[in-house]
């Protein structure tokens, strides 16, 4: 083998060397940030679940404050009830549900149900004056109504991670190295149908 060829031998090697090197450098970041990004959308998934298990616990003592001023209101209990009952299964389900879009509407719908209920309990109160005077009921109200505040932030906030990961995940040629290694785009929380339109509550 004469020197000009071994020299173009070498200089290909150190050429695939390097290349070798960029592309591992490069698929270790690519990983890592889907990793880490991943990781981003759980946590804000878990903030989620927690403003949604606050609602959760106020509940039950909202409801019986307003059973003491309006124990005819069967209807609109039983509704709450039911609602939260419902919701409270979503909350056994694991991360799972990150990954199934049919489990993550499901969630979604849970909860826009127990929301939908948890208003008509609400506007009971125009019907009892002195249950507005309320003390407790007050109180309850004050802390239902920042809690629900809290999960309009906390799914936006959620929202916004997921966009992230979502789009690094599928930017070409990510997207080779996210499909290879089973990181699936996120869903995320939609209005609730006919949310565009002002609710009528009737009794």
């Amino acid at each position: 083998m004469n020197k000009k060829l071994k020299i173009g031998c070498l200089a290909v090697l150190g050429i695939l060397v390097v290349v070798a090197i960029g592309l591992y450098s490069w698929g270790k970041n690519s990983y890592n940030q889907m990793v880490t990004l991943d990781e981003g959308v759980k946590e804000k998934w878990s903030q989620v679940e927690n403003v949604y298990q606050r609602r959760f616990d106020l509940i039950p003592n909202l409801v019986e404050t307003v059973k003491g001023y309006a124990k005819q209101e069967k209807d609109t209990f039983t509704a709450v009830t039911e609602a939260r009952a419902k919701a409270g299964g979503t909350f056994n389900i694991s991360e799972e549900v990150l990954n199934n879009p049919e489990m993550f509407q499901k969630f979604q719908q849970a909860q826009s149900s127990l929301g939908n209920a948890l208003q008509r309990l609400l506007v009971i109160q125009e019907r009892y004056p002195e249950l507005k005077s309320n003390e407790n009921f007050l109180q309850l109200q004050s802390q239902l109504e920042g809690t629900e505040n809290r999960i309009a932030v906390e799914r936006r906030r959620f929202n916004e991670a997921a966009r992230e990961y979502n789009v690094y995940i599928r930017i070409f040629p990510r997207s080779f190295l996210a499909n290879l290694f089973g990181f699936d785009s996120r869903p995320y929380f939609a209005a609730a149908e006919g949310a565009d339109q002002v609710p009528k509550v009737q009794f």
